[in-house]
C-alpha cells in the first residue's frame, strides 16, 4: 500500500562524479554513493533525502528543484561565492535580482545557483 512516510524526490545529472564533488565538497551535504547502482543519495537532515542519478542526454531542470532554507541569504550568497558558485544566473529581465543574484522583491529573499549539471537550486531566507 502507498505510504508517504519516507517519500523522497530525485533528479538527474549528466556527470555523477561532478555531482558528488559539488554536493559533498562545495555544499557540504552528506552524500551516499549507492555502489554499483549509478545513484547517489543526498542526506538533507531530519531524514530527508534526495536521489541523484546519471541520465544520458540529461536536460537541466529549468525550475528550482531544490531549495535550501537559510537564516541569512546575504551570508549564504557570500559563502557560495567564496566556494566558486555563481549566484547571478538570471538577467534582470527574467527576474529582478541584484548584482549578487539576490531577489529582494515579491517574497522572501532568495538567490539561485546551478549545480554542475545546470539544475537550478536556491538559498531562501526563512
Amino acid at each position: 500500500m502507498f505510504h508517504p512516510d519516507g517519500a523522497y524526490s530525485g533528479f538527474s545529472v549528466d556527470d555523477l562524479d561532478a555531482a558528488h564533488r559539488f554536493y559533498a565538497e562545495t555544499l557540504g551535504i552528506e552524500v551516499e554513493v549507492l555502489e554499483g547502482s549509478g545513484f547517489l543519495t543526498l542526506h538533507l537532515g531530519s531524514g530527508a533525502r534526495v536521489l541523484v542519478y546519471g541520465k544520458p542526454h540529461h536536460e537541466p531542470a529549468s525550475f528550482t528543484m531544490l531549495n535550501f532554507p537559510v537564516a541569512d541569504v546575504e551570508a549564504a550568497v557570500d559563502d557560495l561565492r567564496s566556494r566558486g558558485v555563481e549566484t547571478k544566473i538570471y538577467d534582470d529581465d527574467a527576474l529582478p535580482t541584484d548584482s549578487r543574484g539576490i531577489m529582494r522583491e515579491g517574497g522572501p529573499l532568495i538567490a539561485w545557483f546551478r549545480d554542475p549539471a545546470g539544475n537550478v537550486l536556491s538559498v531562501l531566507q526563512e
